[in-house]
């Protein structure tokens, strides 16, 4: 009968071990994707910071363009104003919320490059080169910010989807997958340049 019991409390001490240990590997894969969601975000920051400064260089050369200026401003500010902190990841409907205002304006981005083709001065002048390489930057650092992302959450939806860590989720834990990047059909599409205008 001690035996048993003995047995059978190795068994338990065992198995609290295991599943201590699993909850405790999954924590620094929750807290990577949130840090890689926190340089997503300084990111599109970043770029919304720069887009003030962008449409007053371009004001002052194609004011006759005031619809596209007039976009890129109100797809900034509803860029702006959705946020997405990194305790909502796992909703999915946050996510596609903020990735449609992030991909508005990204597409307003294009249309205001697109126009600006039509302004050879505009093109030369040093401000506007000085932003538009920020901003080149910015998308770049965005595209990565946004990669690190996806694999962090690659690893830890993987890792929680997987028996039996995604039993022990289960019982003794509220982490959730989280949600990922997708891309909506209309930012697929390149903007058309047409200088016959």
């Amino acid at each position: 009968m001690k035996k048993s019991l003995i047995v059978f409390a190795i068994i338990m001490a065992l198995g609290a071990w295991f599943v201590i240990s699993t909850l405790n590997g999954l924590i620094p894969m929750d807290e990577t994707c949130k840090a890689n969601w926190s340089q997503v975000l300084n990111q599109y920051q970043r770029r919304s910071d720069l887009i003030p400064n962008l449409v007053s260089t371009v004001k002052g050369y194609a004011a006759h363009e005031q619809d596209t200026l007039t976009q890129v401003i109100e797809a900034r500010a509803k860029a702006t104003q959705t946020t997405l902190s990194s305790e909502m990841l796992s909703n999915e409907q946050a996510m596609n919320a903020f990735m449609k205002n992030q991909g508005a304006l990204s597409s307003a981005l294009s249309r205001l490059m697109v126009v600006v083709e039509k302004y050879p001065d505009l093109k030369a002048n040093q401000n506007f080169m000085a932003l538009q390489s920020q901003l080149e930057g910015t998308e770049n650092r965005i595209a990565v910010a946004r990669k690190d992302y996806i694999d962090s959450v690659k690893v830890f939806n993987t890792r929680i989807r997987t028996i039996p860590t995604k039993w022990i989720v289960a019982l003794f834990s509220d982490m959730e997958k989280k949600v990922t990047f997708d891309i909506e059909e209309s930012q697929k599409v390149a903007p058309v340049v047409d200088f016959s205008k």
